[in-house]
C-alpha cells in the first residue's frame, strides 16, 4: 500500500502529461509543464524507495531490553536477596564523557540496579585508579566495573582494563573476554556491537553469507564487531583510515556498518540499492545538530533497512550494558 504522498505524485504527473504540450502558446508555460513532470517523477522515486526502508528503531528495542532487565533485577532480589550493582570509574572533566555517565547513572536507576560513580581528578596516578579497581573486584556487591574511556594520556589504557576481574567486565574490554569472543565461547561482549547483533536478531536479519564491510578497526567497536559477525557466518571486510578506496568496498555490501566519528562520511553513491546500513556514528555539529558517520537524507531511500542518529545503536549500547550486568550478577551468584 503506497502513502497518499506518493498517490499524489502519481495523479500529478498523470494530470500533467494529459496537457497537450504543443498546444500551449506560450513558451515559459511548456517549460514550466515539462519541469514540474520532471521534478514529480523524481520526488515519486525517492518516496517509493523511501517506503521500502525500514528504521531500526533503537530506542523502542532498548526499552524493550531494560523492561526485561528490570523484571528479572525484581525476581533476583525477592528470589536471592541480590540487587545487581554497576561502578563506574570516569577520569577527568570531559563533557561527553560525564554525560555518558549520567546516562548510564540514570538507566541503573530506571531498572533497579546498585550503581556507584568513582570520579577522579585528571592528576590521579595509575595506580591509585588500579587500586579502586581492585577494591572493587573484591566487592560482592559490585557486579559490574566500567571505566570510562578515553583516559589521561599518562595512564595506559590497556592496563587499566587487564586489571578488572574478567568476570566483572560488563564492557567486554579484558583480553580474557575479548579472545573467548573471538572463539565464540560464552563470554561478556563489547555492549555497542552487541547492540548491533541484537537488532539484526529483532528485525529477523539473516546475516549468514551476507556481504558485510565494517568501516573502522577500533579495539572497542569494530574489531569485536567483525568476530560477531564471522561467528554468524557473515563475508566480512574491515577497512580503516588506511584503506585506499573505501567506496569500492561500501558499493558491494549487503550490510555496511559504520562507526568512526566522521560526520556524514558515508555518501549516497558508496551504498547500493537494498543494503542495510548500521551506522554507530554520533557527531555534533557547530549547529549543536547530533549526526551519524552517514549521510542519512541521502542514503536512507535507497536502504532496506537503516539507523537513524540520534535512537539508533545508541540506546542499545546502554540496554546492552545492563544485561551485561545482570549476567554478572546471575553468575556471580550462582558461582557463590
Amino acid at each position: 500500500m503506497f502513502s497518499f504522498d506518493i498517490l499524489s505524485s502519481f495523479w500529478a504527473i498523470n494530470i500533467l502529461e494529459s496537457i497537450d504540450i504543443n498546444s500551449i502558446e506560450y513558451k515559459s508555460f511548456k517549460l514550466s509543464v515539462t519541469s514540474l513532470i520532471k521534478i514529480f517523477r523524481y520526488n515519486t522515486e525517492k518516496l517509493y524507495k523511501s517506503e521500502k526502508m525500514q528504521l531500526i528503531d533503537g530506542k523502542s528495542l532498548s526499552k524493550k531490553v531494560q523492561d526485561y532487565v528490570k523484571l528479572e533485577v525484581e525476581k533476583l532480589k525477592r528470589d536471592k536477596g541480590t540487587v545487581p550493582g554497576l561502578a563506574v570509574v570516569i577520569v577527568g572533566d570531559d563533557p561527553a564523557s560525564h554525560a555518558y555517565v549520567s546516562m548510564k547513572e540514570k538507566a541503573c536507576k530506571r531498572v533497579g540496579f546498585y550503581s556507584i560513580a568513582h570520579k577522579m581528578p585528571n592528576t590521579i596516578t595509575q595506580d591509585e585508579i588500579i587500586q579502586i579497581i581492585q577494591m572493587m573486584n573484591s566487592n560482592p556487591h559490585i557486579h559490574g566495573i566500567l571505566v570510562q574511556l578515553p583516559l589521561p594520556k599518562h595512564i595506559d589504557t590497556d592496563k587499566i582494563l587487564e586489571v578488572i576481574d574478567p568476570q566483572k567486565d560488563v564492557d567486554g574490554f579484558h583480553a580474557y573476554n575479548v579472545g573467548r569472543m573471538v572463539t565464540n565461547l560464552d563470554s561478556f561482549v563489547a555492549c555497542t556491537p552487541l547492540g548491533v547483533m541484537r537488532m539484526f536478531e529483532e528485525y529477523n536479519i539473516d546475516l549468514e553469507g551476507k556481504d558485510v564491510v565494517v568501516v573502522g578497526a577500533s579495539n572497542i567497536v569494530g574489531k569485536p564487531m567483525a568476530s560477531l559477525l564471522l561467528n554468524a557466518n557473515a563475508t566480512v571486510t574491515v577497512t580503516h583510515i588506511y584503506t585506499k578506496d573505501l567506496a569500492s568496498h561500501t558499493k558491494k555490501a549487503d550490510i555496511v556498518i559504520v562507526g568512526v566519528g566522521v560526520p556524514n562520511l558515508i555518501k549516497e553513491d558508496m551504498i547500493k540499492e537494498g543494503a542495510i546500513v548500521i551506522d554507530i556514528g554520533i557527531n555534533r555539529l557547530e549547529s549543536g545538530k547530533l549526526v551519524g558517520d552517514v549521510d542519512f537524507d541521502a542514503v536512507a531511500p535507497k536502504c532496506s533497512y537503516i539507523t537513524p542518529v540520534p535512537g539508533g545503536v545508541g540506546p542499545m549500547t546502554i540496554a546492552m550494558l545492563l544485561e551485561n550486568t545482570l549476567k554478572s550478577a546471575k553468575l556471580l551468584y550462582k558461582g557463590n
